[in-house]
């Protein structure tokens, strides 16, 4: 099979573009029910923060470990109805979540919700690239932005879904599962065909870098330099997300609602942030907008702790949108750094994401037990200064 060597120049196909990006919600929708259940466990059931962050370290494990096993795969030989098999599989663990009472059980429900999500991202990745034509960034972005405001939703699920409904509320979210399944599976006839097509025309289209010649040594490098980026801004979202509600809690003494109004701000941020960090990259390079994404958040990060309550208000916003610029445009690097395996760089920086948000969850769980909530908020803050290493990444051309 013969393989084309210049950038692919059809044109884009925007419905399919933005059914996966609402599927991309959905699917993390599902996971963000399990941080916005976190206030209603440590209420009711009387679990520590090192038990909270234990349930989001196995949701996100599975989903991590997995991601570039799954991509991998696919890049090797496609399997279409993996998509809507993988969403099956999150909504078992949906349903078992509303029905056990167990910890053991939470543990084993986030599991199926783990693998899930692994099966998805990857080849919801391939058929936003397949989609994209000549607007990599732009399809990048749309298909990101269904994932982060799912994720977005979860404070607004704690607040007025699942805080005062309880499991009832979490039972709604499986309407949205339901609809993603029937989505997925229109998706997954069409990415079908799309291979037929491209089988019959005897041509591979693989996606051209817009970085100069590398040796291997130097894309391990820049890889290595990706999932530091990656690790630093994993840790600081997911202790934003997870743990900071408690922190606004007790050092600003507000109402739990209140609190994830707040989250809900920084997360709804991050959604703008995404959206317009693979447009942007399309314009002034990768480098350039993974750059933005992280010389602006650090000293915001590093004063957050210590600032009165309005002002928080105003930091948040700015964080959460330049923090997540970033999300989008690395994913687009790693798969231009290693063109030739679209699926394994997508499950490889997703899944590494999913995976320092896992061990993240932990860690910051038992830091917080152990030394209390806000010297755990100020040590990671500081982690953020690790995002610096992105000065060394190898300078790209600005993509046309």
């Amino acid at each position: 099979m013969s393989t084309i060597t210049q950038q692919h120049r059809s044109n884009p196909i925007y419905p399919v573009m933005v059914a996966i990006g609402v599927c991309h919600l959905i699917n993390d929708t599902m996971q963000a029910v399990i941080p916005a259940m976190f206030p209603l466990l440590e209420r009711d059931l009387g679990l520590t923060f090192t038990q909270l962050g234990m349930i989001s370290f196995v949701l996100n494990i599975f989903a991590s470990l997995l991601q570039p096993a799954v991509g991998f795969m696919t890049d090797k030989k496609p399997f279409p109805y993996a998509l809507p098999l993988g969403m099956t599989s999150s909504f078992i663990g949906l349903t078992l979540l509303i029905v056990v009472d167990q910890y053991w059980m939470i543990l084993l429900s986030v599991v199926f919700l783990g693998i899930g999500s692994a099966i998805f991202h990857p080849e919801g990745s391939r058929v936003s690239f397949m989609a994209a034509g000549n607007k990599r960034g732009l399809a990048q972005s749309i298909y990101q932005v269904g994932g982060n405001s799912g994720q977005a939703l979860a404070p607004l699920l704690s607040a007025f879904l699942i805080l005062p409904f309880g499991m009832n509320g979490v039972a709604l979210v499986l309407v949205l599962t339901s609809i993603g399944i029937f989505l997925l599976t229109k998706i997954a006839a069409w990415y079908k065909r799309q291979l037929e097509e491209e089988k019959l025309s005897n041509v591979k289209k693989v996606l051209v870098s817009s970085l100069p010649p590398l040796t291997k040594r130097q894309v391990g490098k820049a890889l290595v330099l990706l999932l530091v980026i990656i690790f630093a801004r994993s840790f600081y979202v997911t202790n934003m997300t997870s743990f900071y509600v408690f922190y606004l809690i007790e050092v600003y003494k507000i109402k739990i609602e209140f609190g994830q109004l707040l989250i809900f701000i920084f997360m709804g941020l991050g959604v703008v942030g995404t959206f317009f960090g693979g447009p942007l990259s399309d314009r002034i390079g990768r480098k350039n907008a993974i750059l933005i994404s992280v010389i602006g958040p650090i000293p915001l990060c590093l004063a957050l702790p210590f600032l009165p309550l309005p002002i928080v208000m105003i930091f948040l916003s700015i964080i959460g949108m330049l923090i997540m610029i970033s999300f989008t445009v690395t994913v687009v690097y790693a798969q231009e750094l290693v063109p030739t395996k679209i699926g394994t760089m997508a499950g490889l920086t997703v899944g590494v994401a999913f995976g320092m948000g896992a061990i993240g969850s932990v860690v910051i769980g038992m830091f917080m037990d152990q030394f209390g909530i806000e010297p755990t908020m100020i040590v990671v803050s500081c982690l953020t200064i690790l995002l610096l290493v992105a000065f060394f990444l190898p300078k790209d051309k600005v993509a046309i």
